[in-house]
């Protein structure tokens, strides 16, 4: 015989204190920090609207005018910021960027229609910190094309870049054909290049006398 059918009013009692518990998990559970609010299909489309983007000609009348309205942060690590950095960017490195206290500020900033610039070395190291941003509901998070990079190279006259496109492509890191390029100064022959390469096979060598 079970103890619950000599004590039924035990049984009850215990098995409501248990729904209880539930329940009260349920309602003091905390609320996840992030919502995904659009699929990464979704968030790589966005990379092809203007909109999203904040070109490195306008930083003229950003660094000029420093409006309220934008903040740059700056996603590269803090020594490297110490470096040199855009004026008036704030140094927000991309490993801290989920944390709470980051992600409520961005919050206030959303909500106040503030808009956030993500300056990373190029507009590939930023890529994925504002997709993620986009994909949890923050709209207010743009690239900055080109990223620091790009803007260190054209600093000191920004407007000149407006009919450029170099930013797409990215800054190259070295110039491999010189790299390539014979140390003697010679130009490569293309006739020479183009011609099969020989390959001789070695003879086989006698066995020595007394051998196996």
């Amino acid at each position: 015989m079970h103890i619950h059918e000599l004590n039924p009013w035990r049984t009850l009692i215990a098995l409501s204190i248990f729904v209880v518990v539930l329940i009260i998990g349920f309602i003091t559970k905390p609320k996840p920090l992030f919502t995904y609010e659009k699929t990464i299909a979704e968030s790589v489309s966005a990379l092809s609207m203007s909109e999203d983007y904040v070109y490195p000609w306008e930083l003229e009348e950003i660094i000029a005018n420093k409006p309220d309205s934008i903040v740059l942060f700056d996603i590269r690590n803090n020594f490297v910021f110490g470096q040199g950095h855009i004026p008036g960017s704030e140094n927000l490195a991309a490993s801290v960027l989920s944390r709470e206290e980051n992600i409520d500020r961005m919050k206030k900033l959303r909500d106040m229609g503030v808009t956030v610039v993500l300056v990373g070395e190029d507009e590939l190291h930023a890529n994925g910190p504002w997709m993620f941003f986009r994909q949890v509901g923050f709209n207010n998070v743009k690239l900055l094309l080109g990223g620091y990079n790009y803007y260190f190279e054209h600093k000191d006259d920004l407007y000149s870049t407006i009919d450029d496109d170099a930013y797409f492509k990215g800054i190259a890191r070295f110039d491999y054909a010189e790299m390539a390029a014979p140390k003697d100064g010679a130009a490569l022959n293309s006739d020479d290049m183009s011609k099969p390469v020989q390959v001789q096979r070695r003879q086989k060598s006698n066995v020595a006398a007394g051998g196996c």
